[in-house]
């Protein structure tokens, strides 16, 4: 495979990644608008928080690790070797469920069984769906290092889609299960996702060994920076890969950024009614879209850096942000004091912004002694960045005079301004970003080419 195919699938990979997170989020948000309607606010909030933040700690713990070591590192690799070690994330995860699971049950306050029944239970079937999830975590390295990107996103689309159907069919027909439409919901979300992945790989397996060479094109997705940027045209193309993904990411949070601040409010009204709209919801939920911004483009910048690092850089970058993670728990504390729930999601920024700072040091040492500036994608044409400053004092002004107390005929009225301002605002970017609309239609073009030769 050339290099120009395999960078155009690197670009379907991180764009398809980022479309499938703004679905899932808007997938979860109508689901979450839905359930307010027939379940109590403290359920969805225990499991939206409490019992999410386990199933999350638990998976990060047992193998984000393991996750960087196995997509990092020197072109030779015993996949063999590689595949035993990441079997080792199971029993992590069975231990660390086990552990966190005793620390939700037994160190934090309990919620009233009269207002949230079934609490152990959720806590004992969130852990094991994270356990379930480790299953798969072998077949997921192999398909992310072969750049599998049809398989990622029909298993993660599949498993988010009927998870949310089922969710949806319990809480009409079965409400009053309380926890445990969501505890079936969830581990029924796993098995699903590791079965896509885990049956994927066995009709693979079962394919001619000719066809297996084709299919595999690589051997790990860290391999494709240092091995593609030998020759002058391929650091070229690597270099406008970057910046054309930085670019889309900055505008895709930037986006969500303006238009979120606006509608925030109507948002939450159409999600929980006056409960959450009246209340510090819309200033939480205007934070929360600059913190998007920030994720936007540090999983850009921090994919890179990750997969450019040697192993001493990676071990050294890890300690940098050993010593980060103190600092940020105690900026989360002031803060928290500070301004509530509020100071929470700015140090969240405040540390995405230092781990962006750190990645964009490195990108540019990486690019020092090249023509190549891939970090220009970080800059906007001043008439981009004049619609989005329009757009965000239009939407902010109708804000004021037709949401949300003068009815729907009003509210409908922000919308159709709003709906206004994004068209403007998205043909003002396919004007002047030719640059990016040009690699999107060429990169992606060819990554199909090499799906239909393949």
């Amino acid at each position: 495979m050339g290099s120009q195919e395999v960078l155009g699938q690197a670009a379907r990979l991180a764009s398809s990644g980022l479309l499938l997170q703004v679905l899932f989020r808007l997938i979860t948000f109508a689901l979450n608008a839905f359930i307010l309607r027939f379940l109590s606010k403290e359920i969805v909030g225990i499991v939206n928080v409490r019992l999410t933040l386990l199933y999350s700690t638990t998976i990060f713990l047992a193998r984000e690790a393991f996750r960087r070591a196995c997509l990092s590192g020197s072109t030779q690799r015993d996949w063999g070797q590689t595949i035993n070690l990441l079997w080792l994330t199971v029993p992590l995860g069975v231990f660390w469920s086990l552990f966190l699971g005793w620390v939700w049950l037994r160190l934090l306050e309990v919620p009233d069984p009269n207002v949230v029944p079934h609490y152990g239970t959720g806590v004992v079937v969130f852990g094991l769906s994270a356990v379930v999830e480790l299953l798969g975590e072998p077949f997921w390295v192999l398909a992310q290092a072969h750049m599998f990107v049809k398989l990622k996103v029909m298993a993660e689309s599949l498993s988010v889609i009927l998870r949310s159907v089922l969710t949806a069919f319990l809480v009409l027909w079965f409400p009053h299960w309380g926890l445990h439409i969501f505890s079936l919901a969830q581990l029924f979300y796993t098995t699903v996702l590791v079965l896509c992945y885990v049956t994927y790989f066995k009709k693979l397996l079962g394919f001619p060994r000719s066809t297996k060479q084709q299919t595999l094109p690589v051997s790990r997705m860290a391999d494709l920076l240092p091995r593609i940027l030998r020759s002058r045209e391929d650091v070229a193309v690597a270099a406008t890969v970057l910046e054309s993904l930085l670019k889309l990411a900055l505008l895709t949070g930037l986006t969500i950024t303006v238009f979120g601040f606006a509608y925030s409010q109507l948002a939450l009204e159409i999600y929980g009614g006056a409960m959450l709209s009246s209340g510090s919801g819309p200033v939480l939920l205007r934070t929360y879209c600059l913190y998007v911004l920030l994720l936007a483009i540090n999983g850009v910048t921090e994919c890179f850096t990750f997969a450019a690092m040697s192993k001493e850089q990676v071990d050294r970058y890890n300690f940098t942000m050993l010593a980060l993670s103190s600092s940020f728990l105690v900026l989360s504390y002031l803060l928290t004091r500070w301004c509530g729930s509020v100071g929470f999601i700015l140090a969240n920024c405040f540390n995405m912004g230092i781990r962006i700072t750190q990645s964009l040091c490195f990108i540019h040492r990486y690019y020092r002694e090249s023509p190549h500036r891939p970090l220009a994608g970080l800059q906007l044409s001043p008439v981009l960045l004049g619609a989005f400053a329009l757009s965000g004092g239009i939407t902010g002004v109708s804000e004021a005079f037709l949401c949300c107390e003068q009815g729907w005929l009003f509210r409908l009225a922000h919308v159709a301004v709003g709906a206004f301002c994004l068209g403007a605002t998205l043909g003002t970017a396919f004007l002047t970003e030719t640059k990016l609309i040009h690699f999107l239609r060429t990169q992606l073009g060819v990554s199909r080419l090499a799906d239909k030769m393949t």
